[in-house]
């Protein structure tokens, strides 16, 4: 975790797909701080005017936000943000990681902040995120409110105390459920929640509505935030060629394949997200053609359908509304020709046509679009396998429901587990280690290029009789990751109940198998570069520091955060006589394996000239007319310290570098002028001065590195006071407990920058001159 109000009656709770007055889906959740978090979800999106809400939960790393619960967002768009990385450059978790609060103005404010949820939701809306924190200021998850585009122009007073209060809240109740070893955490997925409603439901009034619509020409549904229809009038019915029995329950689009269409899904969301009128124009399969026109409330849309092409005066209100025709382009106007949809093989008005498969589940086919290009943003930024697979299952499981998730490599003829998502280590051992052609009846080749999906364990088993069944899952996709022809690996997808893989969700899982491929094996070479590189600078940095009688000595190297490019910082400590000792730390121009193999240039180079008894400034001097013939391009950092251990002096010589921290027990630490000089390699005339510094027994001297103390936005000098301030050496304390203390603040983030720290303390044992 991370560190910085009237409840509502709510409607029940339910899983995505699942009808909202359905039992709580979490049991083992207390059930009196999930139904009160909800309450206080639902209570803020009714108070603040907004018509979307959603909560987030750290989990237990504190580096992934959970959506637990959500007003008015359709189940699909719940699932693809269900989870969501703390460093993501998405709008909940900055909010969350920079422990402030975000306010969206519209689409064009969200494209400029942040594309890649722009991306994702290419729809106008405003929206205000904020982190969750209890009232002593621990952040534990964030806030999600949407308005209507145009509709609001900032939070008002009221608006942000009533977010306040919420998040406090949350958080409170979060905070106290932990407490008390009853903690409210997010379930497999969100809960889905009704907006409350101003009276009792009363079932005389849906019957009067319902006699009312059935006596104008134009058909009318209405239908929940899921798409689901809770109301059909005898003329849409008419219209739709279907009875109003086949669709009361159940979403169009699953009884009307011809409506199954990305680009209509893509009008439907427009309306529930931006809450503005939207229409599209399809043909049904006995060649009508209807005019759709949706009218987005908070708790669904009312759908108006026509004959005929829809026109703008259809709608009886025009100003401000988005519109498009059936290829889903979102403009002012209607400018384009409609989609026209042809009759499947047989079909004939009011036949409903289910997929062979699946029995008619096209909820896949419809959000692919959008998951495809979400998960090809996301996996833009991964550099690592491992981030390439928690991205993959962040996307990929919520949304289709996968259990667990595997990427498999071959090496010597044998699978290895590359990473994995939801299997136990008793089922990553029995994956390890297997042959990678298992044995296949002959009229089935095993083909490595080809995907393979078994909806049941018989099927698997009849398929490959030595198959393993871990954790008791019970269907499988195996879906080769496939680059420039040749096969890198393969992406498992397992699933804990039988699962039947229809048409449209077996090429959606391809399509998206290629964008894995891809990122995967981008992420494999880069690993194997980055692990070259970093045994290279590894070999040549000190494995141990010489034994110096008079002084105690601790270093620490910290390699930057994995998925980064290697630094070229260094250290050492050179033994020059029992009396005599010398320390140096510098960093070199550059993140790659040329800084690294010029690191060890550099070290080299010092030692020879200090062995031979140059002063400091000397031995800067001679090892940069090197540098100059050797790397004229790179330039090099360096801070050299002579030391006698029996006069108890030093004497520094920098170039270029950041200056070192005296610390002193009982005193406060201060930092040491050098009087830098140039950097080494830009000029070999280049002469650097020497300072005279008396070092005391008990004096700890501190060398470091920018990785240390840099932060984007903060001043240097800030930063390097700061580190003297919280440098305070203690009297008999190891000197390797100190050096991780300075560390440990610089490691809690993602570092684009190498850490080295060299510390040098006097002692009172000092060697006899």
């Amino acid at each position: 975790m991370l560190t910085d109000d009237a409840p509502a009656a709510a409607n029940g709770p339910s899983h995505p797909d699942e009808p909202a007055n359905g039992a709580s889906p979490h049991p083992d959740e207390p059930a009196n701080g999930a139904a009160r978090l909800d309450e206080l979800l639902i209570d803020a999106v009714v108070s603040t005017g907004a018509h979307i809400g959603a909560v987030y939960l750290l989990d237990d790393s504190g580096q992934v936000l959970q959506m637990v619960s959500e007003v008015g967002l359709p189940a699909p768009i719940a699932r693809a943000w269900a989870r969501v990385r703390t460093k993501d450059p998405v709008p909940i978790a900055v909010a969350v990681r920079e422990r402030r609060l975000i306010w969206i103005s519209g689409r064009e404010h969200l494209a400029r902040e942040f594309p890649a949820a722009a991306l994702a939701l290419p729809y106008p809306f405003a929206a205000a995120l904020s982190p969750i924190r209890c009232s002593g200021g621990e952040v534990r998850g964030g806030l999600l409110l949407l308005w209507p585009a145009g509709h609001v122009s900032g939070l008002t007073n009221r608006q942000y105390d009533i977010i306040d209060r919420t998040r406090t809240a949350i958080g409170d109740l979060v905070r106290d459920g932990a407490r008390r070893g009853r903690p409210v955490k997010a379930g497999p997925r969100p809960r889905l929640l009704g907006p409350r409603t101003a009276h009792a439901a009363d079932g005389r009034a849906d019957l009067v509505a319902l006699e009312c619509l059935n006596r104008l020409p134009e058909g009318y549904c209405v239908l929940d935030v899921e798409g689901r229809a809770t109301l059909v009038s005898a003329p849409a019915a008419d219209l739709l060629g279907v009875a109003p029995s086949a669709l009361l329950g159940r979403r169009l689009w699953e009884v009307l394949p011809w409506l199954a269409d990305p680009s209509y899904e893509d009008r439907y969301r427009a309306a529930i997200i931006s809450l503005q009128i939207t229409h599209f124009v399809s043909r049904s399969p006995a060649g009508r053609r209807l005019a759709f026109w949706l009218y987005p409330g908070l708790s669904g849309i009312t759908l108006r359908i026509t004959p005929g092409i829809a026109s703008s005066a259809a709608s009886g209100r025009t100003s401000g509304t988005s519109t498009s025709t059936s290829t889903g382009t979102s403009t002012g106007s209607s400018t384009g020709a409609a989609s026209v949809t042809a009759a499947p093989p047989g079909g004939v008005a009011g036949e409903v046509t289910l997929d062979p498969v699946v029995g008619g589940d096209r909820t896949l086919r419809v959000i692919a679009v959008h998951e495809i290009l979400n998960l090809a943003t996301a996996l833009a930024r991964a550099v690592t396998a491992q981030e390439v697979l928690d991205l993959v299952a962040d996307h990929v499981m919520p949304v289709y429901n996968v259990q667990a998730l595997a990427i498999l490599t071959a090496k010597g003829g044998r699978l290895r587990v590359a990473a994995s998502r939801g299997y136990s280590r008793q089922a990553v051992d029995e994956f390890d280690g297997r042959p990678v052609i298992p044995v296949a009846p002959e009229d089935q080749p095993f083909d490595a290029a080809k995907p393979a999906f078994f909806s049941t364990w018989d099927q698997l088993r009849a398929t490959y009789p030595d198959a393993i069944r871990s954790d008791g899952m019970s269907a499988w996709a195996f879906l080769p990751l496939v680059t420039s022809g040749q096969p890198i690996g393969t992406c498992v997808l397992a699933y804990d109940r039988p699962h039947r893989f229809g048409t449209d969700e077996r090429a959606t899982l391809t399509a998206l198998t290629g964008l894995i491929a891809q990122a995967f094996e981008r992420a494999r070479l880069y690993d194997v570069k980055h692990q070259l590189a970093q045994c290279l600078q590894s070999s040549l940095l000190p494995h141990t520091l010489p034994r110096v009688p008079g002084l105690d000595v601790a270093a620490r190297y910290v390699p930057a955060t994995p998925g980064m490019d290697i630094g070229g910082d260094f250290y050492d400590l050179i033994r020059l006589s029992d009396t005599m000792a010398a320390a140096v730390i510098g960093d070199v121009q550059g993140h790659d394996v040329t800084a690294a193999a010029l690191m060890g240039q550099v070290r080299t180079a010092i030692r020879a000239h200090a062995s031979a008894g140059g002063s400091a400034g000397d031995v800067l001097a001679h090892t940069n007319r090197l540098l100059v013939e050797l790397a004229p391009d790179r330039f090099t950092s360096c801070l050299y310290v002579g030391l006698d251990l029996r006069r108890h002096t030093a004497c520094l010589a920098s170039a270029g570098h950041l200056p070192p921290v005296l610390g002193r027990p009982g005193a406060p630490a201060r930092v040491v002028d050098t009087s830098p000089g140039l950097l080494l390699g830009i000029d070999p005339r280049a002469e650097y001065a020497t300072t005279e510094l008396t070092i005391e027994p008990g004096d700890v001297l501190a060398l470091y590195t920018d990785g240390l103390i840099e932060e984007p936005g903060l001043d240097l000098g800030d930063a390097i006071a700061a580190l003297a301030g919280r440098f305070r050496p203690v009297a008999g304390r190891p000197l390797h407990d100190l050096a991780e203390t300075l560390i440990e603040p610089a490691t809690l983030e993602r570092r684009t920058d190498d850490i080295a720290v060299l510390l040098l303390r006097a002692t009172s044992g000092s060697a006899a001159g």
